[in-house]
């Protein structure tokens, strides 16, 4: 489930990934459901990719999300990420992951971690656990992935159509044989 749950670097909020255009992905905010388009120029992060550093392996975004959601028994987290002093949300993530690396996972991830999970409960996503299908590299899956971007060398290869402006390029050869009003045949006499 977080595999279509995105990330877009500029922009504030999560994004529900809806469909995939040629050059963009279209996505839908999960706070108003509004949908827009995300271009490849932008940085796009799956929530699915995410890993929080610990003092041995990494461990995966969604069972750190899982731990939030059993501490906070499926509730917005206790603490405002917003408003919480470093210390505060260092204390909070010793209480959710206990190896965290505290070298490598700075307040400020911290942050991120507690608005995301506020943002996918406020959604009505709890479920936080990869689905089969999100692990699966199947060529029957017809929904778009974020690893479709560069889905086939012919796409990529393909040159745009070549639209000429002609009313732009007026030679003046094209520009005597072009009938003119006599209200600028005036304005030429003058």
């Amino acid at each position: 489930m977080l595999k279509k749950i995105l990330s877009v670097s500029g922009k504030p909020g999560l994004y529900k990934l809806v469909s995939q255009g040629k050059s963009m992905l279209v996505v839908e905010t999960l706070a108003d459901s509004r949908r827009l388009p995300i271009y490849a120029r932008e940085k796009v992060t799956s929530l699915g990719d995410i890993a929080i550093y610990t003092t041995g392996d990494e461990v995966p975004l969604y069972k750190v999300l899982n731990s939030v959601k059993e501490k906070e028994a499926a509730h917005p987290a206790s603490i405002d990420p917003a408003h919480a002093t470093p210390d505060e949300l260092r204390a909070y993530m010793a209480e959710v992951l206990p190896d965290y690396d505290r070298d490598r996972v700075y307040p400020t991830d911290i942050k991120r971690l507690l608005s995301w999970y506020n943002l996918l409960i406020g959604a009505g996503l709890t479920d936080f656990d990869p689905q089969p299908a999100d692990n699966a590299d199947d060529d029957d899956n017809d929904e778009p992935t974020l690893e479709d971007n560069n889905a086939s060398p012919k796409a990529s290869n393909a040159r745009p159509p070549v639209v000429k402006n002609t009313a732009m390029h007026t030679t003046a050869s094209a520009a005597a044989k072009t009938p003119v009003g006599k209200s600028t045949q005036r304005m030429r006499q003058k």
